[in-house]
């Protein structure tokens, strides 16, 4: 080998070890969230541009997200610096192999929210990250049917139950909308909404006395709904209408009747019963593996995550909502600056009550809400008796639990192994 390729070779051996160098400052963000292309694209020049260190952002579906850090952890060291994922994804993992982020100095403004994250533990197992949920809106044609001293904002079911019935008698005809259409989300309010307000559960209690009493606070809610709702599925068509007044639907179901119209309506969070105010946040957050390869980079990127402007930046990117107190900035669409600020009262409530998305159900999420929409359709539309339909029930959602093996998820006491339905 003559002294020039000797040179060569070295020279080339420093350039491919400078490229390895500079390609490890980069932390590698692997995220089950912002998967589509234009989103993943808006995480990098509008979120994680502003982050001098330099990231990799990588969105992958759920199977190859956990099959790649599966493998690290299972090899003992790795190159996922940061993860990205929903509550539930986290939830079936083992915390331990998760970096404890209690020290970093940043949480959520939840405390709710924050209690999440410690998965069972008493350590901070993911930082939450950004939030989406399911809220209330009225016409303000609605509001001066109020009924006396209620707080829209700290609502209970008597008191909407209430202002239904005063706006229906006001006005002659029944204005409460509610999704109960063939591609609405009614099976979400009485997973995340009804059922923790009333049952402190969703499996456990599904067919329990309070149960039951759930149950026939919503028929009378239903006594001064819309009968048209069995065909109502995106409620912001219905505000926009006039054919309901007063509705419960997701936030990206709502944002045309307020983008459209920005002063006919508000937004507000949704009512609480007698085990609090139950909400179903699509809760993601960014954690730790052990296997980071520079776990100073890691944390400093978690850091950065919750900054104000970057929480800013994200919901722009994404259209998920922070997680920490910020001034929702005014060039933001109506819709946007509505729901923020009812999710943001949702969450932070003292007596906020999640029901989290179901988990660990496979291919069986869909027979699980089943169960929920039938019991809906037997009762309320049906008008079978409630406790003959829940214990009918009952066999069939615990079947489900038994095959699928899923442990219960909040706000359902934790289970080894499946979840009873007591």
């Amino acid at each position: 080998m003559t002294l020039l390729s000797k040179l060569a070779g070295a020279a080339s051996g420093i350039a491919i070890s400078c490229t390895a160098i500079a390609a490890q400052a980069e932390v590698l963000f692997w995220s089950t969230q912002a998967k589509p292309v234009e989103e993943a694209q808006a995480m990098r020049e509008q979120v994680l541009s502003g982050y001098t260190d330099g990231v990799d952002y990588q969105p992958n579906d759920g199977g190859p997200w956990i099959t790649r850090l599966n493998a690290e952890l299972q090899a003992g060291s790795g190159t996922i610096g940061v993860l990205g994922a929903l509550h539930g994804d986290y939830s079936a993992m083992d915390p331990d192999n998760l970096v404890d982020l209690s020290d970093l100095g940043v949480t959520a403004s939840s405390d709710t929210f924050n209690n999440l994250s410690k998965l069972g533990t008493d350590q901070m197992q993911y930082v939450p990250w950004m939030q989406a949920s399911y809220i209330m809106a009225a016409n303000k044609e609605a509001l001066q049917y109020l009924p006396d001293g209620a707080d829209i904002n700290a609502l209970t079911y008597d008191q909407l139950i209430q202002w239904a019935a005063n706006t229906h008698e006001a006005v002659g005809e029944p204005k409460f909308g509610f999704p109960a259409g063939p591609k609405g989300l009614k099976h979400r309010f009485f997973q995340g909404y009804l059922y923790p307000s009333y049952t402190n559960g969703v499996v456990r209690t599904f067919a329990s006395d309070a149960a039951v009493t759930a149950w026939e606070k919503f028929a009378e809610l239903w006594e001064h709904t819309n009968p048209a709702s069995t065909n109502f599925s995106f409620l912001q068509e219905q505000l926009l209408s006039g054919d309901a007044w007063i509705v419960f639907d997701h936030t990206s179901r709502l944002a045309g009747a307020f983008n459209e119209r920005p002063d006919d309506f508000v937004a507000f969070p949704a009512p609480a019963g007698p085990t609090g105010r139950g909400f179903m946040p699509v809760l993601a957050g960014v954690a730790i593996p052990k296997t980071a390869p520079d776990m100073d980079a890691a944390k400093a990127l978690v850091a950065y995550m919750l900054k104000p402007e970057t929480q800013i930046a994200t919901l722009r990117a994404t259209n998920f909502f922070p997680v920490i107190d910020v001034e929702l900035p005014s060039d933001l669409p109506p819709s946007v600056q509505a729901a923020g600020a009812a999710i943001a009262k949702m969450s932070s409530a003292a007596d906020a009550n999640p029901g989290l998305l179901p988990a660990g159900l496979g291919d069986k999420g869909g027979d699980f809400n089943r169960v929920f929409v039938d019991s809906f359709e037997r009762i309320i539309l049906g008008g079978q008796d409630i406790r003959t339909v829940l214990d009918d029930q009952k066999a069939t959602l615990a079947a489900i639990m038994q095959e699928t093996g899923a442990p219960c998820w909040a706000p359902d006491a934790p289970s080894e192994g499946a979840c009873p339905v007591e």
